[in-house]
């Protein structure tokens, strides 16, 4: 029974009958209509143009639709060329016009063939849905184009928009947005299965692609959450990012990008380390830099002074939170600065490098002045950075620790298990945690480091256990025992390196413990999966897990993982029809349409077409045709009065 005070509220948006019966046809016809597509991304790590280059190709289905329409009447060559086009309209139109054959003829005929794929791409959707998604200078002229075929009069009509638009000289301007607008339609949910930041050159530019979409989520992994702690005034995270960026060579990122001041770390580096080689610390130059180039030898001097002080303050944050346990990773404790050796594990390594200008054997975890005024400068940089910021508010509006959504469970990591495969239960702020309720605990935990009162404890502590999520034994988005940074750094032995992975890591190639993770988040294992990320899919592994119960899609979008992979990435896309796994090879840059497509597999075939009633935001649409119904029925019944 609804409650009558909720439907006089409802009657303020339906005024009468016939407004709440019209809604109700409205809703219940939606429900008809198939599924949108949705495309599930992971750990992007910055490589925006891949990850571009993807979301305006919908993985290949912008190709596919245009062969399904035009397979008989235009050439391979042209239908690659029209696909070219709606991926990157600016760059084709200006080829086109330095070929000499952008003609209004060649303007004509690709508006016409544009407006078919357009056609095809609003198919699935509403009048309503697509008018949304129009650009408004646009919408008019493009609502009439979508809809042409009608009455003996309208093809006349439909070319005489299409001349004008030549006419006025509108038709580049025109062709841009109908480019974008099918990219748009195309890809109807997006979701991102955490690592957007880091190693890749322009986090920024994804986050700014993002947030220009009209339905995404994200799922936090443990590089966002770094630069998430970062943005909130951690300096662990800070130092870590820093470090990071240079060591990438992302200093367009961090500089351009977020108006991050490196100069500050450039002298003091320049001056600290002036004699020293710094050979442990050159960067991976996987990326140029196009604004702010660096030499080499002064960022590796910048990559050491900010390895330094993280290790120091990491250190820091271990001896305030015993909880954490962690003791063992302060290994400038460990380091006997006279005889150059580090102890781990109860074994004495010799150090690859023993210059510490800025350590005190003492007292190692102590910053130095001029570490700590520089910390400060840069600290300050962060918390200024506007759009910083901004992305950093869109991750929290956006972004969970995990997402039950469509029949999938989300996440980046993992689910902590013991190594006999059950739950590991932890213990933080007094209370026991483990599954579903540790995420829940985390992401309340994550939230408050950003958005509790400044100056309280509460936020202080929230602030703290971001670190501990970058890299935590327990940390869901590590899944790791230990981060061994300073290993790779400082000892020559590969053996110290080692990061061992999680029980779950193993576990989840059983069905069991697949069904059991589902069954923990409400889901029943017989009609849902889940959607992983974090750890790359080696060449030759199947990224499908647990008996075809779980995806694990980071496959190497990253260019620091690809010998690994073998691959440029996956992506899982789950339409009305089918769920696939489109495997995307290293982006050529310049490349074509075909030579950038990737392999599609359809990965489970679906038996009854996916209508929208059968998806979560079907399930909100019932509940609103139940309390329209309810509505109409108090107006019939002289209950609730018409307005």
């Amino acid at each position: 029974m609804i409650d009558e005070r909720y439907l006089k509220l409802l009657s303020k948006e339906y005024p009468n009958a016939r407004a709440a019966a019209s809604e109700i046809i409205n809703l219940k016809a939606i429900l008809r209509l198939p599924k949108g597509t949705e495309y599930f991304f992971s750990d992007l790590h910055g490589e925006h143009e891949a990850f571009l280059y993807q979301m305006k190709s919908a993985c290949g289905i912008v190709r596919k639709k245009i062969d399904e329409l035009f397979e008989q009447s235009i050439s391979e060559a042209e239908r690659g060329a029209l696909a070219t086009l709606i991926y990157y309209p600016e760059r084709e139109l200006s080829r086109a016009r330095q070929r000499g054959i952008a003609t209004d003829d060649w303007y004509r005929i690709m508006i016409y063939r544009l407006t078919e794929v357009f056609r095809e791409a609003a198919s699935k959707y509403t009048r309503s849905k697509v008018r949304k998604k129009l650009p408004p200078h646009f919408a008019y002229i493009m609502d009439e184009l979508l809809h042409a075929n009608g009455g003996s009069n309208k093809p006349h009509y439909h070319c005489e928009i299409i001349r004008t638009i030549v006419e006025t000289k509108m038709s580049e301007d025109f062709i841009i947005a109908l480019c974008n607008t099918i990219q748009q339609l195309l890809v109807d949910k997006l979701h991102i299965i955490g690592d957007i930041f880091d190693r890749g050159p322009r986090a920024d530019a994804i986050m700014d692609a993002l947030i220009q979409r009209h339905d995404v989520d994200i799922q936090w992994g443990n590089h966002d959450i770094s630069w998430m702690g970062a943005a909130a005034g951690n300096w662990a995270c800070i130092a870590n990012v820093i470090r990071l960026g240079i060591r990438y060579n992302n200093f367009d990122l961090l500089e351009d990008g977020y108006g991050i001041n490196l100069r500050a770390l450039s002298i003091f580096a320049a001056q600290t380390y002036r004699d020293d080689p710094c050979e442990a610390f050159v960067p991976h130059i996987l990326d140029q830099n196009q604004y702010d180039p660096v030499d080499i030898p002064l960022a590796s001097k910048m990559h050491k002074a900010m390895a330094i002080i993280q290790f120091k303050l990491e250190g820091q944050l271990i001896k305030k939170h015993p909880e954490y346990g962690m003791n063992d990773r302060i290994l400038l404790e460990q380091v006997n600065f006279e005889k150059g050796t580090v102890c781990l594990g109860g074994k004495v390594y010799p150090l690859r490098d023993t210059r510490f200008p800025t350590v005190d054997p003492k007292d190692p975890l102590r910053l130095s002045h001029e570490e700590m005024e520089l910390m400060k400068t840069i600290a300050a940089s962060f918390q200024h950075s506007e759009r910083l910021q901004k992305h950093i508010r869109f991750l929290y509006s956006h972004g969970s620790m995990y997402l039950c959504v469509n029949s999938n469970l989300l996440y980046h990591g993992c689910i902590p298990l013991t190594p006999d495969g059950k739950f590991d239960t932890v213990q933080f702020s007094g209370e026991a945690h483990s599954g579903r309720k540790y995420l829940e605990y985390l992401d309340g935990v994550a939230r408050s480091a950003y958005f509790a009162p400044q100056g309280s404890k509460e936020r202080e502590t929230a602030c703290d256990f971001m670190w501990y999520l970058w890299c935590g034994a327990k940390s869901p988005l590590f899944g790791k025992a230990k981060m061994t940074t300073f290993e790779r750094y400082f000892i020559a032995d590969k053996t110290t390196r080692t990061e061992e992975f999680n029980p779950y890591y193993t576990y989840i190639e059983h069905r069991e413990t697949c069904e059991m993770v589902l069954r923990e988040f409400g889901l029943d294992p017989a009609v849902c999966h889940i959607i992983n990320g974090h750890v790359p899919v080696k060449q030759g592994e199947n990224p499908i897990k647990g008996g075809g119960l779980l995806y694990m899609i980071d496959g190497g979008i990253s260019k620091s993982y690809q010998k690994q992979t073998g691959i440029g990435g996956y992506t899982f896309i789950a339409n009305s029809r089918y769920l696939a796994l489109a495997q995307h090879m290293p982006l050529k840059a310049g490349g074509t349409a075909c030579e950038n497509s990737p392999k599609v597999m359809v990965v489970e075939a679906i038996k009854e077409r996916v209508t929208v009633k059968d998806t979560d935001t079907g399930a909100e649409l019932s509940r609103q045709i139940e309390e329209l119904s309810a509505l109409l029925e108090a107006y019939r019944s002289g209950a609730i009065k018409e307005k």
